[in-house]
């Protein structure tokens, strides 16, 4: 029944300028240039499950590539001229260079070259109503979590985010069950511009792709006043009132006839905005941490809905669960029944790399996150102090690797006031990302120059990942929740750590 309520609504939105891929018809072949991406391999899977030919390469195989292999994707591992075939479409991301063997066959072909958000931005047409969930931090958990909860509901959402959703166990899916799109729209390289969402979230804006954003925070809200004030005029945009970041965009954009719906985690009777004069529509109250998750309650349209429970720890998680909350409800604000989505919450238990414990005994506990940015840092170990003193541990350890030497050096003097909450903090060599090394901002100089402020609370180790675990084994004690910080491969150092302790 629910199903058939989520179908009749989003049928009633949908817009009469959606189509289909320009000029191209079903059966047409897309050729992924590093397929095995978590962005690039969602576009896939649902090109796949709609009906379109796929091939794609990647240097190493994967899940992703293994997934999307057993649907009917033509795989190669490592990037070769002769993996492109003559009569396809090649995607790549940003991250793709131009020296890229494959990309220059596909010059060499003539062939169209189509950047990865002109594919999801084709996709989204396809369906009758899109929820792109954008903003700087938060948007995976936001757009996993949403699409958890309606799959949950019957709604059988079509979907593609930036991480598995583990109780799904995908990042993305496509079904002829549904006419709703979710989709995680990333902005670190401006293309996010391009979308045009039926319903947009955006639950904060900071500063930071500085290699791209040369202006900084200047340049994000820049990208985003653009991407709103180009929406229809039907579409609605839900903002996270109480960040600093969404007040400048408000300030910027000014008086509009766009359906702003705000929402807030303050309390209701403080809820009036001093410096923009702004009333939340939806706020949370009574919000209640534990070592078991969250819990607030939900106020819209000062009418109290019913309270939400969610494993998801911190602050800047009930945050993401009142956006999605926010979505939810607008998608039909009419008929939306707290009652059919709230149960859901709970059972949600994160997004991989968020928060997510890789090894647990009863004397230690190793946590793995995504977080690589000031902000992203300071709320997860926020999260993880007050895990900590909930379980009645004795330390916080905190092990940081930076992501990108260009990103290390914008926010240089942010990463040092991050680490707060860590009791300590053991930092590895930087993960490039393609970036040159930097002799003046890197892992040595950052913990060198954190040392100055926090005596004897730091140390670098040097050395790749998957080499350093008997060094940090000695440095990590029996009732510690230990943390692997940042987006690149640390994420492999939770198993090997855990391993490493139990011999």
């Amino acid at each position: 029944m629910v199903c058939n309520l989520f179908k009749r609504m989003f049928k009633q939105n949908t817009h009469t300028c959606k189509r289909t891929f320009d000029g191209l018809k079903k059966g047409d072949r897309f050729h992924f240039i590093a397929i095995g991406g978590v962005g690039q391999s969602a576009l896939a899977k649902i090109l796949i499950k709609t009906g379109y030919s796929v091939s794609g390469s990647d240097i190493h195989e994967s899940k992703y590539t293994n997934e999307l292999k057993s649907l009917g994707a033509n795989i190669f591992i490592g990037h070769k001229e002769e993996n492109v075939p003559e009569d396809c479409f090649v995607v790549v991301s940003s991250a793709i260079k131009q020296d890229n063997p494959e990309l220059i066959r596909a010059k060499e072909l003539g062939l169209t070259i189509l950047h990865r958000s002109d594919v999801l931005l084709q996709i989204s047409y396809e369906f009758g109503l899109t929820i792109g969930f954008a903003g700087t931090h938060g948007k995976t958990t936001t757009s996993g979590l949403m699409s958890y909860v309606m799959s949950k509901m019957g709604a059988a959402p079509n979907f593609a985010v930036g991480g598995i959703i583990p109780e799904l166990n995908t990042n993305a899916d496509a079904t002829d069950d549904s006419y709703v799109f979710i989709a995680e729209l990333d902005e670190s390289d401006g293309t996010i511009s391009k979308y045009s969402p039926d319903i947009l979230v955006i639950n904060n804006l900071e500063a930071d792709h500085l290699d791209f954003y040369k202006n900084g925070l200047d340049d994000v809200l820049d990208t985003f006043k653009n991407l709103i004030l180009n929406l229809p005029d039907d579409a609605k945009i839900i903002v996270n009132i109480d960040d600093d970041g969404v007040l400048e965009l408000l300030k910027l954009i000014g008086p509009t006839d766009k359906d702003i719906i705000k929402f807030s985690v303050k309390d209701s009777n403080l809820q009036n905005n001093i410096s923009c004069n702004i009333l939340a529509d939806v706020y949370a109250l009574n919000v209640e941490f534990s070592s078991v998750g969250s819990k607030f309650d939900v106020v819209y349209n000062n009418k109290k809905l019913g309270r939400i429970l969610t494993p998801l720890k911190g602050m800047h998680n009930v945050y993401n669960a009142l956006a999605v909350v926010c979505a939810l409800i607008e998608t039909n604000p009419e008929e939306f029944d707290f009652k059919d989505f709230a149960p859901y919450f709970k059972e949600f238990t994160g997004m991989g790399r968020r928060f997510q414990t890789v090894y647990r005994t009863e004397k230690i506990e190793i946590i793995d996150d995504y977080a690589h940015h000031p902000s992203e840092i300071k709320a997860t170990l926020k999260a993880a102090k007050e895990y900590k003193e909930k379980t009645q541990k004795l330390r916080t350890v905190a092990i940081f690797q930076p992501h990108r030497y260009t990103r290390l050096k914008a926010l240089f003097n942010e990463f040092l006031e991050s680490f707060d909450d860590a009791d300590f903090l053991i930092v590895l060599d930087a993960y490039s990302a393609g970036d040159k090394f930097d002799p003046e901002f890197n892992s040595k100089t950052f913990e060198e120059k954190f040392a100055k402020k926090y005596k004897e609370k730091s140390c670098y180790i040097k050395g790749p990942v998957d080499e350093v675990s008997n060094e940090l084994l000695g440095l990590i004690k029996d009732e510690d929740v230990v943390l692997t910080l940042g987006a690149g491969d640390v994420t492999k150092l939770g198993k090997i750590l855990g391993e490493s302790y139990e011999r």
